[in-house]
């Protein structure tokens, strides 16, 4: 299972991005997908996750009420709108998948749950 991101560039503070995720030999419908970043010199953090039955959302903290994460399963493509960029929202933004027929409401937010990961893409925001 390969997962690809894209929708990542530079943009400045107060601007917004979409970044999208979407797998190559699977359908999604079955698999959690979260959303996480590292910055340079820091760990990867959580920052979204949506349950593989979409009625359940998880945001870190920092991100509540700025970003928004939802999927379209019928374009199989799990996706992050990022509004109100801040320069510390500046990370390798990744996507994660994990495969779920029982809990309809569970985000994982333990990185460890996750089995797919994707390759990244950088999201700078400048001042």
């Amino acid at each position: 299972v390969r997962l690809e991101e894209s929708g990542g560039g530079l943009v400045q503070a107060g601007d917004s991005l979409r970044l999208s995720c979407a797998p190559s030999s699977i359908t999604f419908t079955h698999y959690n997908v979260g959303w996480w970043r590292q910055a340079p010199g820091k760990e990867r953090e959580f920052v979204a996750g949506i349950s593989w039955s979409a009625t359940n959302v998880r945001y870190a903290e920092s991100v509540k009420g700025r970003f928004t994460v939802s999927r379209d399963n019928v374009k199989n493509i799990v996706s992050l709108q990022m509004n109100t960029l801040k320069t510390e929202d500046t990370a390798v933004y990744y996507c994660a998948a994990d495969q779920d027929y029982y809990y309809p409401d569970y985000v994982p937010r333990n990185s460890l749950e996750y089995a797919y990961w994707g390759q990244g893409t950088q999201v700078t925001v400048s001042p």
